[in-house]
This record gives structure tokens, sequence and C-alpha cells, in this order.
């Protein structure tokens, strides 16, 4: 007996969600073709670019750059994920809730990323997790870990501002007026 394939209706919006992916370090021009690199990614919608981004304080960790412009990385490409019909106070509104659970203080290299967050938000935007390639080297040394030097898994800053501290932890802040270096 043939089963009869039935279409799903897909929820599909009309506003575009794109991952753009920057290139951590230049190996990634070779590393790409083999399916590794090291990169970070952000959520683009309604022409604003969220990511989230490692400090060592309990604010949110999620920031807004111009996409595709994220400030000490080289931009690679840009995905379309899929479409939603969230308006803009929407997905601003779904981003401030996001950040409760993006502190920049938990960020781990390994296991709470910016790939992590971007496929969080992805998923629930339209229901599409990124690329696995993107995050593959973090799933590596999470199956590694034990191999993996131990400060690899710290989250160490070198430079945040006062003024930062003092910002409201559910409030998103421009990265553009900050740099955040992650040793």
């Amino acid at each position: 007996m043939l089963c009869r394939m039935i279409p799903r209706k897909s929820k599909t919006g009309k506003v575009p969600v794109y991952l753009n992916v920057y290139d951590l370090t230049s190996i990634n021009g070779y590393a790409y073709w083999l399916g590794l690199g090291v990169y970070h990614s952000g959520v683009q919608v309604h022409g604003q670019e969220y990511a989230f981004g490692a400090h060592e304080h309990s604010s949110t960790g999620i920031f807004e750059v111009e996409p595709k412009k994220c400030p000490g990385f080289t931009f690679r490409k840009s995905i379309l994920i899929g479409r939603t019909d969230m308006g803009q106070k929407e997905v601003r509104g779904f981003m401030e809730r996001l950040a409760e659970e993006y502190s920049g203080n938990s960020y781990n290299l390994i296991t709470k990323n910016c790939n992590h967050f971007c496929n969080d938000a992805c998923l629930k935007l339209i229901g599409k997790p990124i690329p696995s390639w993107v995050n593959r080297l973090a799933r590596l040394g999470l199956l590694c870990n034990c191999v993996l030097p131990a400060g690899l898994n710290e989250t160490k800053v070198r430079h945040v501002r006062a003024e930062e501290v003092a910002c409201d932890k559910k409030k998103l802040r421009s990265h553009s007026s900050r740099r955040l270096d992650v040793l």
C-alpha cells in the first residue's frame, strides 16, 4: 500500500528572517569547504540584526547592529531562513523576552554562544533551525569536552564600559557603541 503525501500547510509570512554569518578567523576560508569553521551569527529581521555576546554582568548579552556589519567580525554570507508575520514591535518585544534567557555572563563558547541564540530565535520566529554547519565546532567541542582545555569554556572579557552596567537588564542595547572582546 502506498502512502499518500499530504502537503503540510506551512506558515509563510511576509517579513524575511535572515541568518547573517561572520568569520571569526581567516582559517575559515579553507575550513568552510570542509564543513568546519568558527563562526559568529546574528538574526536579521525588519532591517535590524540581533546577536548575542559575552560580558561579565548579569544584564542581557543580546545586542543590535546594522545588518551585515557586526564589529570585530568579517561578514561571510546571509542565509534566508524563512519568513514571519511578526511586526517590528512584536519582534522587539520577543527579543526583549528572549534577553532574559541570554545574559552576558551566561555566554559559553561550547554550550551557549551566539549561534545557539540565533537557533533559538529562528525556531521561535519561524519554526526552522539555522544550518547545522554554523555551530558544528561547538557541537564537536561538547562531544570532546573532556580533551578541551578548561579555560576554553570560561568567558573572559577584556573591556566593558561602566555605563553599560547601569542599563536595565531587559533593555536591548546597541552594540555599535561598545565592543566586547572575548579572550
